[in-house]
């Protein structure tokens, strides 16, 4: 039997996804009870409104949010993002993700996913603390093989502080192969290593180069 593994959190009015952005307002363009002057008693519609910033929640980088000259989420090939092979690694321990992480994992063509375990922080303080994240050589390793995709289910693929996250070297490597990443996922300890696809697909807006998206899996 097909199951599908929501890996996306919630996006909620005032939630904080990282420090230092703003937080999304979500609110009515029309109400039920406003609907009903307009298309008379019992005949309710509701039109919703959100402001956000494109890093909200779980999201997808694209090139252009790197490299100026980089695709933005119009030009995205879906078959990155849309149901992908996928492989799941589990990282949980590790606060530096390296290359040895992928030895012996085939990584061509497929989704590569990091399973550390920090999302079960999200939404409190302790998940913009001492997040894990991949080294340089472990983004020149999935460059190199030929990624489609790759995501982790912490605060940031690369280290946002010190030496480490200076011109974030991982985004840097990633994008610049033109590999897309999801930043932010959840629930990965329901994913097997392998047997599944990953799906991870943005709105088509041009002029942007990150984007909530609703990521899932499908484990046949």
């Amino acid at each position: 039997m097909t199951r599908h593994i929501d890996l996306s959190h919630v996006v909620n009015d005032g939630m904080s996804t990282y420090p230092g952005l703003p937080a999304p307002v979500v609110f009515e363009h029309l109400s039920r009870d406003a609907a009903e002057v307009i298309y008379g008693p019992g005949v309710t519609f509701q039109i919703g409104m959100i402001t956000m910033c494109s890093n909200t929640g779980t999201y997808i980088d694209v090139p252009s949010h790197r490299f100026a000259d980089g695709h933005d989420l119009s030009m995205l090939d879906l078959s990155r993002v849309a149901q992908v092979p996928g492989v799941c690694i589990d990282c949980r321990g590790m606060s530096v993700i390296g290359a040895e992480a992928l030895d012996g994992v085939e990584v061509a063509d497929r989704a590569v996913l990091f399973r550390t375990g920090h999302s079960m922080h999200f939404g409190r303080p302790l998940y913009f603390e001492n997040h894990p994240y991949l080294s340089v050589a472990a983004a020149e390793s999935l460059a190199a093989g030929g990624a489609a995709v790759v995501g982790i289910d912490s605060l940031n693929i690369d280290a946002t502080s010190g030496e480490a996250g200076a011109g974030r070297p991982v985004h840097t490597t990633l994008l610049g192969a033109g590999i897309p990443i999801v930043e932010h996922l959840t629930h990965l300890e329901e994913l097997p290593n392998d047997g599944f696809t990953f799906t991870a697909v943005p709105p088509k807006v041009a002029g942007m180069g990150t984007f909530t998206v609703r990521a899932h899996a499908t484990v046949m």
